[in-house]
């Protein structure tokens, strides 16, 4: 059992709980211990632009010195540059201070392996291992020095613009480009701008708490409004550490993460360049799976999350996988999520195919699918709760085959997530209203 591991590091809420300047100090020291019985002894800490993250990048960067290991700072820089940089700078770890697409009030920590990856299990488990023990200091002679890398952001935006075809251009798209406040503001337009495309940025003025603040992947409204004032061709939203993306067609209607998979694992398919399937999640929608069946394309499921996918694509020995949040995966183009570069690849497939965005999509019929975030809070699992499962089993029984209910509890937020999916938008909406309804008074 994981004491302060989640699904995706470690977070919540800056100043409780698990993040806590404590708390930070004696994770680097306790990740520094694991981490520095072999290799480079070498660390990379990035984050993203929240105003806590000055005080957790110093904990952890003392914690990791005492224990003998070197940080080299990144300063504010997408999750996915981490995972980058950890591998070409052959370091025993990266490490992101980020809480992603939470509020600014929230903040966490995730680690990367050496060859870019999340930590395994084990590992994970021994740092927790190690924090359970008392806080020592190396000898003064073998204490961590501290770096700054000062080319990383030029570094990773050669890196994105490495998965662009060399014979290809964007000129004559415009693009609106949102950086949610985040980690890409200084990253992402001129990614695209350097590859030909005319962008029109928003989000990109960070001042510690307005991360992610009615803008980003996960708040559309201002995207969709910008892509329409400025007859653009498409718009793309990256969360507040870039891992994810989310896009916009030229008439302001929304692209999610599973509309992305399908653009990609059919290009991959055109190209001959598809191993085996696609990954989705249990949230994956239900138009996806069918779709990629017409296409003769096997449609696998994982638990949510990036590392279940991450894990069932290993497994399955597949390359493209991912979330309908806007997780994407290509093993072909990286370790982990990165928006910036598969909304490059979405954009290579557009131009080579020679299509507008919206006819990617052509094939493609996504079935209605509403969620409901429901907080609790306290020990009891809602999901245990009997009136609960009765509502769960009634909404299943008046949807039939053509519809799918989940429960489940987030990885990182005290929120329980009602998801119902059917053929009738209307019939959706009012059965998983009636869900949460059901755990709200069952809460109360």
């Amino acid at each position: 059992m994981r004491k302060f591991f989640g699904t995706d590091g470690i977070r919540g809420k800056v100043g409780s709980g698990k993040m806590t300047p404590e708390l930070a100090l004696k994770l680097g020291w306790a990740a520094g211990r694991v981490l520095s019985r072999s290799g480079t002894k070498k660390v990379i800490i990035g984050k993203d632009t929240r105003i806590s993250g000055y005080l957790f990048e110093s904990a952890l960067e003392a914690g990791l010195s005492a224990a003998g290991l070197n940080v080299m700072l990144m300063g504010p820089m997408p999750t996915p540059a981490v995972a980058y940089l950890t591998r070409t700078f052959r370091a025993e770890a990266g490490v992101v201070i980020s809480a992603s697409h939470n509020p600014y009030y929230d903040n966490g920590i995730k680690f990367f392996s050496t060859d870019g990856s999340k930590l395994d299990d084990e590992i994970e488990l021994a740092i927790e291992a190690e924090l359970e023990k008392p806080m020592e200091c190396v000898e003064s002679h073998l204490l961590g020095k501290v770096s700054r890398i000062d080319d990383a952001a030029g570094r990773y935006i050669e890196y994105c613009k490495g998965n662009f075809p060399a014979d290809q251009t964007l000129e004559g798209l415009k693009i609106v480009v949102d950086c949610a406040h985040g980690a890409t503001y200084h990253i992402a337009p001129s990614v695209f701008k350097e590859l030909g495309a005319d962008v029109i940025a928003i989000g990109v003025k960070p001042n510690g708490i307005n991360i992610n603040d009615k803008v980003g992947a996960t708040s559309m409204g201002a995207i969709c409004e910008a892509v329409l004032e400025h007859q653009a061709d498409l718009g793309i939203a990256l969360d507040g550490d870039g891992d994810r993306i989310m896009m916009v067609d030229r008439h302001g209607n929304v692209v999610d993460g599973d509309q992305i998979l399908y653009i990609l694992a059919c290009e991959a398919q055109a190209r001959g360049a598809l191993t085996g399937g696609v990954v989705g999640t249990q949230m994956s929608n239900l138009g996806l799976e069918l779709a990629l069946k017409e296409r003769s394309v096997p449609f696998a499921r994982s638990k949510v999350g990036d590392r279940y996918v991450m894990e069932l694509l290993k497994e399955k020995g597949w390359r493209i996988g991912g979330e309908n949040s806007g997780h994407i995966l290509d093993l072909d183009h990286g370790t982990t999520g990165d928006g910036i570069v598969a909304g490059i690849l979405v954009l290579a497939a557009m131009q080579r195919q020679g299509k507008p965005f919206e006819a990617m999509l052509d094939g493609l019929t996504m079935f209605p699918q509403v969620l409901v975030n429901v907080r609790f809070e306290g020990q009891d699992d809602p999901l245990l709760h009997a009136e609960v499962i009765a509502a769960k089993e009634k909404a299943e029984a008046q949807l039939g085959e053509t519809g799918r209910v989940l429960l489940r509890k987030s990885g990182t937020e005290p929120l329980l997530r009602v998801m119902v999916e059917g053929a009738d938008e209307a019939e959706v909406t009012s059965l998983a209203n009636m869900i949460a309804d059901t755990v709200k008074r069952v809460r109360a």
